[in-house]
């Protein structure tokens, strides 16, 4: 076989592949890319895929799990960011990717987008709304505050509480920028709200504060995991992040804001001294309401007083009442007895005499009897002589023909009655059967063995017992 002329050199696959690999990695060892993220996808094992593009092409990129803790950042679909690597092929499928080491969002305007889409998501859910939020306390036992051990913000926090009126003041410590310390933040947050009630205090109040920055350095406090923790919190939340102009997403969530971490300890505690005034004050003005109230009352008290009667006059008046009354009992009892008799006595004169009345009786009496007797022998004449007219005209036939009438009529009536008394059947060779109680018993289903049952003939009764 004849071998081909020609001075092109001759490369496996492999050597391609090496030799495209080796380039990538020699040219790019280590390069930074902008480009907005997209099919943004973790995987259970910890590593992460996505792809950065813009206008004219698209990357695919990689955080390996070992990587992920020291990224910056947790990557999201839309956001544009610069992502720090180097540059890799994968010769089995002739591919090649970006290894990122290190993400950064790209310029403010990047940051701002994704916390304004933060911000809205978040606003819907209602977690910004004004009935979550709740008062301050008065003046709180215990003060919770968590921020940097080393930063000067807890510094200021001490001495303005000191100042103000002295509290207790529990630290939480936590990082406030940087890798890991959205995580630490929330986390502090939820602790101080599951704390119970022990050998280590309760905050009443929360201060969450840090000093000024840029906005990449305050992002943590824009994370959702730190938002979320601050509108469930259960104890009343002060915000106090950067300086007056800073704004962050856990000042929409907290309670209250604080333009300084010095401002936030003056809403957590009152003044000692404007307290003491303010309750000089009030004892001020509750003695002098007093002292009106006592002298309204005195002097209502006064003319209620002029108002009332001279208790000795008005006793002196009931004595003399008392004594005229008992005059005119002693004198009404006398007069009053004359009064009856004298009316009696005109009764008397006007009544007249017994043996009068008893005689007017008598002649009464005796002109009624003399007329019943004379009426009676009236009537007798009377009788007499009607009564021999009436025999004559009364006939015997027609009274025995209706007493023949009655008979026969009570005759017929009996026979009916002596038809259907039970008596008569008993007569025949019947029984009448009954119970203990005296009903009859109709029905063969009502004996039993045993029951004691009396027997009527018609000459008389019997007991007997059903066998």
């Amino acid at each position: 076989m004849n071998e081909p002329l020609t001075n092109v050199p001759e490369y496996t696959v492999s050597e391609i592949s090496g030799a495209v690999k080796r380039t990538l990695e020699g040219a790019f060892g280590r390069v930074r890319v902008r480009g907005e993220v997209t099919e943004y996808k973790r995987y259970p094992s910890g590593h992460m895929y996505f792809s950065l593009k813009d206008e004219g092409g698209k990357i695919s990129g990689v955080v390996w799990k070992s990587g992920t803790a020291r990224l910056g950042l947790v990557p999201e679909n839309g956001v544009e960011v610069i992502a720090t690597g180097r540059i890799s092929s994968y010769g089995e499928r002739s591919s090649y990717q970006l290894i990122v080491e290190q993400m950064e969002y790209a310029g403010v305007g990047a940051l701002l987008a994704r916390i304004d889409m933060l911000r809205v998501r978040l606003a819907a859910e209602g977690l910004f709304g004004e009935d979550r939020k709740r008062r301050l306390p008065v003046l709180p036992a215990v003060i919770g505050v968590i921020t940097s051990a080393q930063g000067a913000v807890l510094q200021d926090i001490r001495t303005t509480v000191l100042r103000r009126f002295p509290r207790p003041i529990l630290v939480w410590p936590v990082p406030v920028q940087g890798e890991g310390a959205a995580e630490r933040i929330a986390a502090a947050i939820a602790g101080f709200g599951r704390l119970p009630s022990g050998s280590v205090p309760r905050p009443d109040v929360l201060i969450v504060a840090r000093g000024g920055g840029s906005l990449e350095d305050l992002m943590a406090f824009n994370d959702e995991s730190v938002v979320r923790a601050a509108a469930l919190c259960t104890i009343p939340l002060i915000s106090a992040v950067g300086h007056e102009t800073d704004h962050t997403l856990i000042d929409l969530a907290a309670d209250r804001r604080a333009p300084t971490p010095t401002a936030a300890a003056e809403l957590a505690v009152p003044s000692h001294t404007d307290l003491t005034a303010t309750l000089l004050g009030e004892q001020t003005r509750l003695r002098a309401g007093l002292s009106r109230a006592v002298q309204e009352r005195h002097l209502r008290l006064g003319r209620a007083e002029r108002g009332l009667p001279d208790p000795a006059a008005l006793a002196e008046a009931a004595r003399r009442t008392l004594q005229d009354r008992a005059l005119r009992l002693r004198l009404a009892l006398p007069n009053l007895l004359a009064a009856r008799h004298a009316a009696l006595v005109r009764v008397e004169r006007n009544l007249p005499k017994p043996s009068g009345l008893l005689q007017h009786r008598r002649s009464e009496v005796a002109l009624a009897g003399s007329r019943l007797q004379g009426g009676l022998r009236h009537a007798a004449q009377l009788r007499r002589t009607a009564g021999s007219g009436v025999l004559a005209r009364l006939s015997p036939a027609p009274l025995q023909g209706g007493l023949r009438e009655a008979r026969a009529r009570l005759d017929s009536a009996g026979a009916r009655l002596e038809s259907v008394s039970p008596v008569g059947v008993l007569a025949r060779g019947y029984a009448l059967i009954t119970g203990a109680d005296g009903r009859p018993l109709t029905s063969a289903h009502a004996l039993r063995p045993g029951l004691p049952v009396r027997l009527r003939f018609g000459d008389g009764e019997a007991d007997a017992t059903v066998t």
